[in-house]
């Protein structure tokens, strides 16, 4: 169920795509791969050239938005309400944010707090699922 034409795509498990943030018509495409449910990271702050929580809607799917707006909203609340939302999506799910960074951010941090996952394996997750640049604050919250 990978998306490869969505932005930084990345698919760390077999039900989960994670991307940038995908454009309207890349919404209606997830949903014919399969996609039933939109996991956003991205504030209600920043800026989008639609209304993202209608449009998802709209297209029958199930939306949730987890707001991470930096570093600072890495947090293990957040990595909770992750693996609250994965275990409650209907279908093939799509977590993304503005370039996917955050979203392999808190995959990492979700594999390490609530999965026991090594330090390794954790940031291996995260960066399938798109860590890059925060990695130094990532390993920073794991203590290595």
């Amino acid at each position: 169920m990978l998306l490869p034409e969505l932005p930084n795509a990345g698919q760390p498990f077999p039900q989960i795509s994670t991307a940038g943030r995908p454009s309207a018509e890349q919404f209606a495409l997830a949903k014919q791969r399969g996609v039933g449910t939109v996991i956003n990271l991205c504030p209600h702050s920043e800026p989008a050239a639609y209304d993202e929580p209608a449009l998802v809607r709209e297209l029958g799917l199930q939306y949730v938005n987890i707001p991470v707006a930096g570093a600072g909203d890495l947090n293990a609340d957040n990595a909770r309400k992750l693996a609250d939302a994965l275990a409650a999506a209907q279908g093939a799910t799509l977590v993304h944010c503005a370039s996917s960074n955050r979203v392999g951010a808190l995959f990492a941090l979700k594999a390490f707090w609530l999965e026991a996952k090594s330090v390794d394996e954790a940031l291996a997750i995260g960066r399938a699922a798109g860590l890059r640049a925060m990695e130094p604050a990532v390993r920073q919250l794991m203590g290595a």
